[in-house]
Order: structure tokens, then sequence, then C-alpha cells
């Protein structure tokens, strides 16, 4: 295959190329996610450790220390340390789906130089493995959550059934991204550390650790425009409130994320011609 030939760029040649190598897509993701905690030796328990341990230190040094509160829940449950915690927990699980794909993305192409050189090799999958990998982390934190929950609270509501729903839009969006910073990544290695710095602002921008209604009116807009604000909001619905996500927002939140998801393999297609020269 020439590196510098016209790659296809259209939904349908993308959606034959992850079916054609769903089982390389799924060999490379278990590679990944065991490979992360290869020598350890608590191994995938740091999977469920990690969580755990930064949901602990967040939720003393916010609802301890600065004494944050989401105030009374709509099912008018009295708010104690446990509430806090389960709800602070879900919007750590959004943030840290998408920062994962993202933070990884510009690494992907410099990290595998031998799958650009040396072999015929789908790169476009890189992304897709790496957005696996972060939802297998997603759904340990998600059965910690389910755990404690059941265990601190109640039983979850049956609306939790909707929580694929709600998170979809998210993973479309956080695809398109990562393939444009993958490419990024080949041209100019500062994106990396750029990427992680936005990441981290845009954890601290988004209701993570407290509730939109709680700021003052002039910076709630400056929230609501940050992508993972209505996710983790549509999160706690299905997962604490016991209500039904919003369809319409989904709906139009999906819309936005399929132009970037397309868009961003596009830039990817037209720009992986390159990677063989600067790597």
């Amino acid at each position: 295959m020439n590196p510098h030939a016209p790659q296809p760029i259209s939904i349908w040649a993308l959606l034959r190329s992850l079916w054609v190598n769903r089982q390389l897509i799924g060999q490379m993701t278990k590679r990944e996610v065991i490979g992360r905690y290869k020598g350890s030796f608590l191994g995938l328990g740091w999977s469920f450790l990690n969580p755990l341990l930064m949901l602990a230190v967040y939720t003393f040094v916010f609802s301890v220390v600065f004494r944050s509160r989401w105030g009374m829940a709509e099912n008018g449950v009295e708010e104690s340390k446990a509430m806090f915690a389960v709800v602070l927990f879900i919007g750590m699980i959004v943030y840290g789906l998408f920062a994962e794909i993202l933070n990884r993305a510009p690494g992907l192409i410099v990290g595998n130089v031998n799958y650009v050189k040396k072999v015929v090799f789908p790169l476009e999958i890189l992304p897709v493995v790496a957005a696996c990998a972060a939802l297998f982390h997603a759904l340990v934190s998600l059965t910690v959550w389910l755990f404690a929950y059941s265990i601190l609270i109640d039983m979850p509501d049956w609306h939790m059934l909707y929580l694929p729903l709600v998170l979809f839009p998210l993973l479309v969006l956080a695809l398109g991204l990562a393939w444009f910073l993958a490419s990024l990544g080949v041209f100019l290695r500062d994106v990396g550390q750029t990427v992680t710095i936005i990441t981290t602002m845009m954890m601290f921008l988004a209701p993570v650790f407290f509730p939109v209604k709680n700021l003052p009116l002039e910076f709630q807009p400056l929230i609501m425009a940050n992508p993972l604000t209505f996710i983790i909001e549509q999160a706690r619905d299905v997962l604490i409130w016991g209500k039904a996500p919003d369809f319409v927002g989904l709906f139009q939140y999906l819309l936005i994320a399929l132009v970037v998801f397309w868009a961003g393999f596009v830039w990817f297609q037209k720009m992986r011609k390159g990677f063989s020269d600067v790597l």
C-alpha cells in the first residue's frame, strides 16, 4: 500500500474498516488494558483502586475542607457525605472517559512508529482502541459506583438503563477530536502537553465538583458551553435523580458530535500521508 495514496474519507469506508478490523481492535484493547498494569502487584486491581482513591480525596477536600454541597436531592433525600460522594463520582466517571481518550490521542501515532513505516496497518483504528480502553475503565468505575450507591444510598432507579444513550454522543465527539489530535501530535509534539492542560481546565469548568445552579448567573453560560456539562448532568439525572434524559438535547448534541466525528476522520485521512515523512 502506498502511504502517499489518497485515503478513503467516507463514513462507510470508516465503518467498513471498523467492522473488518473488529477482532484486531478487540485484541489491541485487551493488550492496552492489561499492558497498563503489567508487572504491578495488584494488576487489574488498580483499575478498581484508582477511582476509589481519587473519590476519597476529592470527597474529603470538597465536602469536608471546602464544605461544598449539592443541595437537597430532588427526591427529598437529606444530603450526606455519602450522597455528595456518589454525585461527585458520576462527574468523575464522565470526565475520566472523555479526558483519557483525548490525553492519549496525541501520542497514538508517535508511539507506534512501526505501524506507520514497516507494516500495512489501519492507523485509523488506533483512536478507537484508545476509546475502547477508556470505556473499559469507565465501566469499572461505574461498577464501583453501583456497588457504593446500593450500599450507602439505595438501589438505583430503572432510569439508569438510559446511561448508554447518554454517553454515546460524548464518545462520538471524543473520537472525532481524537483523530484530530492523533494527527496533529505527529507534526506538533507540544500538542500532548497542551491537551492535558486543557482537559484539566475542563474538569474544573464542568459541574464535576459543584452544581451549576450554585454559580453566579454571569458564569453559568461559560460552564454550559463545556461539552462535559450537559452529559454530566444527564448522567446524574438517569443514575441518581431517577429522571429520563433530555432526548431533544441529546439528539442535538449527537448531531454536532457526528459533524466533529466525520471532520476528525477526514482530517486524519488527509494528514496520514505525511506521517512517514515526519516519523
